[in-house]
């Protein structure tokens, strides 16, 4: 069943049951939606693209910070048989204009943030794009783009495309961060969409009574696919415009939330504000909160420590995946074992890994499993895997081979079969020949009661080549000398040890990541050979 399927049918069965919650603390507002009401509005915007010339094939930008109407577009952009192309909110002009040219998209839809981004990009591409839709309130909108309300309202009369749809046919096309240069499109099918809501309540075991907490962003794959798990079986949702420990605790206490999804800096900010007293658990109703789990990163065991000490009901999950893969669970740690905290996990429901020996895919092209317990580059194999990077045959080349889609990060499996994430190729530093993983020394900085995040990466050594430096962000009201670090850090093996500390901020993406080009350009000058 296609996604755009499962939404017609919970319309049919689940009504007028609340589909969609958005709750905004900052003017403290909050709005609903019913199963109905959200399969209605994608039909209307389904129409309205139709009734503009949009239809199979065609691609639809879709620029918005998390809001009730980001859901209905895509559901409608995906009736017509057109790519969605969802953009990372982070991204510049430049970004912007890159990405929508290189998609041809006809038609973008885009809100208030993005009102002086988009009129630096508008010249340029108004030779592709014809129809500029304004999500916002209506005294904000731009000159050249219509309002959402009249958008639709000028097809209302019209019928709803129908449009032939089959599991292999394009739906989305994702675009990667850019971390590593110019952001890559990810072409993503039907198939693959449908799949990931299989496989995240296979992993998660959502029932029509669950209720899942969406903070990250949803144009990642990451949230959006989460929330698949609860879409399959007509579960509401809860969509949090805020990331602040008071706020995810008050959405949880105030819509019975069962699932949060949380990304390592939230689940630490949150621990940290109940250790210095800004959080009184007592004043929250946190009964139904049965399941709290991270992706998107390497999770340090001992902030699950910490949190399983605070919340020893709540089941614990942790998920690895990428846009390439639709999103989390190709590889996914499961609940029932929480006794093996640090690894990613097993291969994920429907889903194949395989961890490639370097020396053999070297030399002779082929992949071959490495040795247990011996790092190598992950591959996973499912219905998840895109089709390709779209118009770059190059790259997709370099990471499809025979249906295995190599991940870029390095990995072990231990002989009970669970996979241990070492670190993603590009950021391992080379000191005097030796491999470091910074992953594995970030996880054990973490692991000192005043540390709040780290993160290593190679500062160029004219002996060595590269050593260690790592930047450490000190939990707020505490403070921490260099030699107090240093003296941590030999618990650690000596040639892994930092050589160099810097007391600052870790910048993270929206999504969590530590935002390592940005770390080499502000200490290194230089962002990295990738990046």
């Amino acid at each position: 069943m296609l996604i755009t399927e499962i939404l017609s049918r919970n319309a049919r069965q689940y009504g007028d049951e609340v589909a969609l919650i958005e709750r905004d603390p900052v003017p403290g507002t909050r709005r609903d939606i019913s199963w109905t009401q959200f399969d209605a509005q994608a039909h209307e915007v389904a129409r309205a693209l139709s009734a503009c010339g949009i239809g199979k094939g065609d691609k639809v930008v879709l620029l918005l910070m998390n809001c009730l109407e980001w859901l209905p577009i895509y559901f409608g952009i995906l009736r017509t048989g057109a790519w969605v192309v969802p953009l990372n909110f982070r991204f510049g002009a430049e970004d912007i204009l890159y990405c929508t040219t290189l998609a041809e998209a006809r038609v973008m839809f885009f809100g208030e943030a993005f009102i002086d981004r988009i009129a630096r990009v508008k010249p340029a591409l108004d030779g592709s794009v014809h129809t500029y839709v304004f999500v916002g309130p209506a005294e904000k909108r731009p000159d050249g783009a219509e309002a959402y309300a009249a958008f639709l309202n000028n097809a209302a009369t019209r019928p709803s495309p129908d449009v032939a749809l089959g599991p292999a046919d394009s739906a989305a096309l994702y675009f990667t961060s850019g971390t590593t240069g110019r952001p890559k499109g990810v072409q993503l099918t039907h198939r693959n969409l449908a799949f990931a809501c299989q496989v995240e309540n296979q992993h998660h075991r959502q029932t029509h009574a669950d209720n899942f907490l969406c903070i990250p962003p949803l144009y990642h794959t990451g949230a959006k696919m989460h929330w698949f798990g609860n879409f399959l079986v007509g579960a509401r949702a809860v969509i949090l415009k805020s990331i602040q420990p008071a706020d995810i605790l008050a959405a949880v206490s105030e819509e019975k939330a069962t699932i949060v999804w949380l990304l390592v800096p939230w689940a630490h900010d949150i621990l940290i504000a109940i250790e210095e007293g800004r959080i009184d658990l007592s004043a929250y109703d946190l009964s139904t909160w049965r399941l709290m789990h991270i992706g998107a990163q390497p999770v340090p065991p001992a902030l699950i420590r910490k949190w399983k000490a605070v919340f020893p009901h709540h089941e614990y999950d942790t998920n690895y995946g990428l846009t390439e893969c639709t999103g989390p669970g190709c590889v996914h740690l499961g609940i029932e074992n929480i006794h093996k905290v640090g690894a990613i996990g097993v291969p994920g429901h429907g889903w194949r890994c395989m961890i490639v020996d370097f020396n053999t895919w070297i030399g002779e092209h082929k992949l071959v499993p490495a040795a247990t317990g011996t790092a190598g580059e992950l591959a996973v194999r499912g219905d998840g895997v895109m089709t390709a990077y779209y118009k770059n045959p190059e790259a997709t080349a370099a990471t499809l081979h025979d249906g295995w889609l190599l991940t870029g990060d390095i990995a072990r499996q231990d002989a009970e079969g669970f996979i241990w994430l070492v670190d993603r190729a590009k950021d391992v530093i080379i000191t005097g020949g030796e491999n470091i993983f910074p992953v594995e020394i970030e996880s054990f900085i973490m692991g000192h009661p005043k540390v709040q995040d780290a993160a290593v990466i190679g500062y160029p050594d004219p002996r060595l080549g590269e050593i260690a430096l790592a930047v450490v962000m000190v939990k707020p009201a505490q403070t921490m000398t260099e030699a107090e670090l240093m003296q941590f850090c030999d618990g650690l093996p000596r040639y892994t040890r930092p050589r160099k500390v810097i007391f600052a901020d870790v910048p993270r993406s929206p999504t969590g990541k530590i935002e390592k080009p940005k770390l080499r350009r502000m200490y290194t000058g230089h962002a990295g050979i990738l990046g």
